[in-house]
């Protein structure tokens, strides 16, 4: 029979699994479709929008299908489109099998991050900010452990990295099939319409949140992609770079405890949080305007993005988990994850457009430092009058108001 809710374990380890599997596929993109297939270099790029395009329709169907067919077919489907892809991949991997491929298994992780983070709101005896902090801790994890494991294999050829991959979904398929079965939330369907079309009161900053969240992948891309040019155009190397990421992992990992330890206050102030998180992404940009080809500049910016970072992002997924209804919860998840990953798809280009057109970096920071203060400052104004939260995990609500 199925379980009533998901144990953390088997969601902590689904989403490990998952971020490791992509992350042996994602950062390979550009370098193996210029460097081995002799693409030029704005064909990866279209081909990375793609990808992203297509894991936003796996975002937003993956919640669809949490919310009105059933938890668990969602994440075998996820799943399993995932594994056709990287297996498909380890036979295929030329012109067009591969980008074709790769754009299906953006689509199938589209939909498996989107249940994962929908399972996360059913877990019942654990608040929902502990949760999320957990998962965004397993899913930097995964980041870490695939672009390392890539590092080695990579000169065994492309297709060991794909057999790895395969390898990885088959078992989180084995997983998911033992573990991942759950109730379907029993609302009739009577109830399931009235609470579809009743206006959510809170949806406006929610969709003011989601903006933000945007504007911030927009700009935490250009981390990923376009300063990694501004560096070596200041003299530093790829080596200063990478070390770069390794610092931001490492206090994801030191921060998960401390951000759990204060979680219980963390919550109670959930929009401070929220907001005091992206004004620190904002900074990191500030901050990079004035030390040029300094690293220890770079380091201290890192340092401050990735503060913003564990407090914002996690802290997103459960402010909307607050104020969405049982019904809607993989519908919001589905958006939450979908208008981050638009932002993870438009980064890169938006970045580049704004190099190429200006010839200045200093532009694109001050943009993005702008850009993220003004949504940041929508999203506090949509959050001065008070709603109740719909679930408030501090104090539960034990009987409906009339």
């Amino acid at each position: 029979g199925a379980a009533k809710t998901l144990a953390m374990k088997w969601l902590f380890l689904g989403s490990l699994i998952t971020n490791t599997g992509i992350s042996l596929i994602w950062p390979l993109t550009t370098i193996y479709m210029h460097e081995y297939l002799g693409e030029p270099l704005t064909v990866a790029g279209i081909v990375l929008f793609a990808n992203s395009m297509f894991m936003v329709i796996g975002n937003s169907f993956g919640g669809w299908l949490f919310d009105h067919w059933q938890p668990y077919g969602t994440v075998l489907a996820g799943i399993g489109l995932n594994l056709f892809a990287t297996g498909m991949l380890i036979f295929f991997h030329g012109w067009p099998a591969y980008p074709l491929l790769l754009v299906v298994s953006g689509l199938g992780s589209g939909i498996t991050t989107t249940a994962i983070n929908s399972y996360a709101t059913r877990i019942q005896n654990k608040r929902p900010s502990v949760v999320f902090n957990i998962l965004y801790f397993t899913s930097n994890l995964g980041l870490v452990i695939g672009t390392l494991i890539v590092g080695f294999v990579l000169p065994y050829g492309i297709g060991v990295v794909f057999a790895l991959a395969t390898g990885l979904f088959a078992l989180f398929l084995v997983v998911a099939l033992l573990h991942y079965r759950i109730d379907k939330v029993a609302i009739a369907t009577a109830t399931m319409q009235t609470v579809s079309s009743e206006r959510n009161p809170a949806k406006p900053r929610l969709v003011m949140l989601m903006v933000t969240l945007f504007v911030t992948w927009l700009m935490y891309e250009q981390w990923q992609s376009n300063i990694s040019a501004f560096m070596l155009g200041e003299g530093l190397t790829i080596k200063d770079y990478s070390f770069l990421w390794t610092i931001n992992a490492l206090l994801i990992v030191l921060f998960q405890p401390i951000l759990t330890a204060f979680d219980r206050w963390l919550l109670q102030h959930i929009r401070l949080r929220l907001i005091g998180g992206f004004v620190l992404f904002a900074g990191s940009f500030l901050l990079l305007l004035n030390g040029s080809g300094q690293y220890i500049t770079f380091i201290v910016a890192m340092i401050v993005l990735t503060m913003g970072e564990v407090l914002a992002l996690p802290a997103v997924s459960t402010y909307v988990t607050l104020f969405t209804p049982l019904a809607q919860q993989g519908r919001y998840q589905g958006l939450i994850q979908g208008f981050a990953s638009a932002g993870r798809a438009l980064g890169p280009l938006l970045g580049a457009m704004v190099i190429e057109g200006t010839g200045s970096y200093q532009l694109l920071f001050v943009g993005a430092t702008g850009l993220i203060l003004l949504a940041a400052l929508g999203f506090a104004f949509s959050v001065r009058q008070s709603i109740p939260a719909l679930n408030d995990p501090l104090h539960p609500v034990t009987h409906q108001q009339s």
